[in-house]
């Protein structure tokens, strides 16, 4: 058995904590059994990004007349736009794989790892011990029981961002960001979308009157089965065959190609946490506290696997204190996730920070609203954006931001201003009181928190 100091599992942002670790001098074990970087690098927000961005601009060629250009699109170079995001990230994860193996207090275990007793895990054949061990696995896509389902070739997001051939037909299940994102990738491009979802709002988990606009959008993009579900699958020849059931009733589908996108499932079961004494949710999630330490003295935890929130930067803000506090065992730092933002690069764009309507009237959180239009501004109607909007939450007495959300061309930039102004405690007058550039977009923000009630 080999003994370390420090046991890292996941070379996504635990990356940060063992790095830390050797430069301090410690013997530190990176556990990765696939390349290094994590979901964000290889499977999710990098590759998936630099795709979109190819979308975004076919898009803007389609609705170059309403701007006077007359232009179109003569091919799609599907190997090219793949080939750029995939040469991209693998040479990143080779680079950082490269960096650790070539530390000498790090080694690298480069296989699945599974816990077979307290503080002991197996992996490669060995078996390595740490006093202080860091959790940092991440999550994988979570495939639903469909009847017939294995017996296809459906795909995931980790599939869906190398795919060899660009599919005529796509089938999405699902309605989170990666649905929408990856609907607005491959629809852009060419492929003939269609979206299943047993509800009837995408994005459901953003404000309502963002979700409801977001799903209007989409419903002039794409076709959209909504109160919908797949009961079956099935093989004909080259195509998939599925059966849809919906409030219309019963209906056949053919397609060439099922990207299943219906949220993802934390790998406490794979790693066999339970074996070292850690607890899990009901969902399985890592229970950590505010610390992210969890009920094994010196078992931490971070990141997608701790299910606070999914987002790449929120694992990085979680490394920051998880390095903090294992070497500052005396002042220990609780972490801070005030003013979390998010974005989903779809299109339209959607950014959000704070509190929705609906969770502030489920925490009877007292609030005014303010909304503006994006085409009530000089440059949102330059920009023929008819569909964007900014709303804000503040709280009626104190004037304290409670949540700012945005549907609309550059909603994940316009919202970073509200997101520090939220994380320093201002109150909106540090909004509302900025010199704003005119004409410039940032000005739909200042005017929703402008309409603000007084």
């Amino acid at each position: 058995m080999q003994s370390f100091d420090l046991i890292v599992i996941g070379s996504g942002s635990g990356l940060e904590v063992s790095s830390a670790a050797a430069g301090r001098g410690l013997s530190v074990a990176v556990v990765e059994s696939g390349p290094f970087g994590g979901t964000c690098l290889n499977r999710g927000c990098i590759p998936s990004k630099m795709l979109i961005h190819s979308a975004d601009v076919a898009e803007t060629i389609r609705r170059s007349e309403l701007f006077g250009i007359k232009a179109e699109i003569s091919a799609i170079d599907w190997d090219f736009i793949v080939k750029r995001a995939s040469d991209t990230v693998d040479e990143d994860a080779r680079m950082i794989e490269e960096g650790n193996r070539q530390h000498p207090n790090i080694t690298v275990f480069g296989d699945a790892a599974k816990f077979v007793g307290h503080k002991t895990l197996e992996v490669a054949g060995e078996t390595i011990t740490a006093e202080t061990i860091v959790i940092a696995a991440g999550t994988r896509p979570r495939v639903p029981e469909i009847e017939g389902l294995a017996g296809v070739p459906f795909i995931t997001s980790d599939q869906a961002l190398r795919l060899p051939k660009q599919p005529a037909r796509m089938v999405i299940v699902g309605a989170g960001f990666i649905a929408a994102e990856l609907a607005h990738f491959f629809g852009a491009l060419g492929t003939e979308v269609t979206i299943v979802h047993r509800g009837t709002r995408l994005l459901r988990q953003e404000d309502e009157q963002i979700s409801e606009r977001f799903t209007e959008v989409y419903q002039r993009r794409f076709t959209m089965l909504l109160d919908a579900r797949i009961t079956s699958a099935g093989k004909r020849g080259e195509e998939i065959v599925l059966a849809v059931a919906s409030r219309d009733g019963e209906q056949t589908i053919e397609t060439d190609a099922l990207l299943i996108a219906v949220g993802r499932v934390p790998n406490t079961d794979t790693l066999d946490v339970t074996k070292t004494g850690v607890d899990v949710d009901e969902a399985g999630y890592v229970k950590a506290d505010e610390y992210l330490e969890t009920n094994a003295p010196g078992i931490w935890a971070l990141g997608d696997i701790v299910g606070r929130y999914l987002l790449k930067h929120s694992a990085n803000l979680e490394a920051a204190y998880v390095a903090h506090n294992i070497y500052n065992p005396e002042q220990k730092a609780a972490i801070d996730y005030h003013a979390m933002p998010h974005a989903v690069f779809a299109s339209p764009q959607v950014a959000s920070v704070g509190l929705t309507e609906q969770e502030a009237r489920e925490k009877d959180v007292p609030f005014v609203t303010g909304i503006y239009n994006y085409s009530d501004t000089a440059y949102g109607s330059s920009i023929e954006d008819s569909d964007g909007f900014v709303k804000v939450l503040a709280h009626p007495e104190t004037r304290e931001i409670l949540g700012c959300h945005i549907i609309g061309s550059e909603a994940s930039i316009l919202i970073q201003e509200v997101a520090n102004a939220m994380r320093f405690r201002a109150d909106t007058s540090a909004i509302t009181q900025a010199i704003y550039v005119h004409p410039a977009l940032p000005e739909v923000v200042q005017r929703a928190f402008g309409a603000l009630a007084a």
